[in-house]
């Protein structure tokens, strides 16, 4: 079925962000997944493209435009570059919410303009050694000392946790006061005490920095807050939907390109004599996983406009992120089967796929964690 998600204005900057992968992206990628981190220059040279901050007002140098279509654009076409180690829908659709809403005037004219430019590389601090999707147990603490907050504890699992200038930092301000308890603070690179641990090795997105962060009284000012004190668990369940979305999007785009990748194969590499795709077991395996991706595909699609709305909730996006993530990994880990040996040879994109995809059913609310979100509105 034809995707109906796009308007012309949409394709156009598809085509501008697809040729600037081409360019910019693909033939340096490798070398960036060696070194385990991608350039700065490269954030710079997508700021000067106009690939970030599309909600961040006109007056400091953004789009002025709520429109997550955009931003689903950057999503695919990063996955059909297979460059996983760019961090940039972790700024646009993870980080802008927090940095665009929730900032006062003065913040706005601190940090918005450098987040469009990507001058400015952000990140935020949710995960805990001890406290992974359940943000409540967050144990980061930020003690008031006049106009600063003392912050001491560790984050991990932190996307773009080296290049990162600005964090936004989950602590409780309250420790005794449960989810009302929970602020958010940014810190800012050099602030003394923020220390950055090792680039973590993971089994794939080996490009993505990855990092640890320690904070040993650090000295973060009020003005630096996001929000009201003791609202940040609020904040955070306000704007995960549109992150899950985002991780959905990501979903479908690589179980997509990875599927087209296979179906290809399938008609040239032989067997006994013919294509391996002429085999029933073979085609009937492929009628299923493409069935399934498009059926994913028009969920996810209707998630975007309805987000565009105001209208997606909680459990949709809970929904939209378990599914199309378990199916990612389902398609993949099918398509480098049908790959045979060539499947398991790195320098074959389906092996790649298959390492950068598990952690997609992991981040972001593990699907574990979903379900019990959307059984919670079934059986209360």
């Amino acid at each position: 079925m034809q995707r109906d998600l796009f308007d012309e204005e949409h394709l156009l900057f598809r085509e501008t962000v697809r040729e600037f992968m081409n360019r910019e992206v693909v033939p340096n990628h490798a070398k960036w997944e060696q070194d385990g981190i991608v350039p700065r220059e490269v954030w710079l040279k997508a700021g000067e493209q106009g690939f970030f901050g599309f909600s961040v007002p006109e007056e400091y140098g953004g789009a002025g435009v709520k429109d997550y279509r955009f931003n689903a654009v950057i999503v695919e076409e990063i996955i059909r570059a297979a460059a996983s180690g760019l961090g940039f829908s972790l700024h646009n659709d993870v980080m802008a919410p927090y940095i665009v809403d929730l900032t006062n005037d003065k913040q706005k004219k601190r940090w918005l303009p450098g987040f469009v430019s990507g001058e400015l590389i952000t990140a935020i601090a949710m995960t805990e050694p001890g406290a992974g999707s359940d943000l409540q147990g967050v144990r980061t603490t930020a003690v008031r000392d006049g106009d600063h907050y003392v912050v001491n504890g560790q984050k991990t699992f932190i996307t773009n946790g080296i290049n990162a200038d600005l964090v936004v930092v989950v602590a409780k301000t309250d420790p005794d006061a449960g989810a009302k308890g929970t602020t958010l603070l940014v810190a800012e690179r050099g602030m003394a005490g923020f220390e950055r641990g090792r680039n973590l090795e993971k089994i794939g997105m080996h490009a993505q920095d990855t990092a640890e962060l320690f904070f040993d009284n650090v000295r973060i000012p009020v003005e630096n807050r996001l929000g009201e004190e003791g609202m940040g668990f609020i904040y955070l369940m306000q704007n995960l939907p549109q992150e899950r979305l985002s991780i959905a999007v990501a979903a479908v785009a690589a179980a997509e390109a990875v599927l087209e990748q296979t179906i290809e194969y399938c008609k040239t590499r032989t067997a006994f004599g013919r294509p391996i795709g002429k085999f029933q077991h073979n085609r009937f395996l492929l009628a299923e996983l493409d069935t399934e991706v498009e059926i994913a595909r028009h969920y996810v699609d209707k998630c975007v406009k309805a987000l565009n709305r105001g209208e997606l909730t909680v459990v949709d996006a809970a929904k939209a992120k378990w599914w199309t993530t378990e199916l990612q990994n389902k398609v993949i880990d099918r398509c480098l089967q049908l790959h045979g040996g060539y499947g398991y040879m790195t320098e074959y994109p389906v092996a790649k796929a298959w390492m950068d995809s598990r952690v997609q059913t992991i981040y972001g609310g593990t699907t574990e964690i979903m379900k019990e979100i959307i059984g919670r509105t079934l059986v209360p």
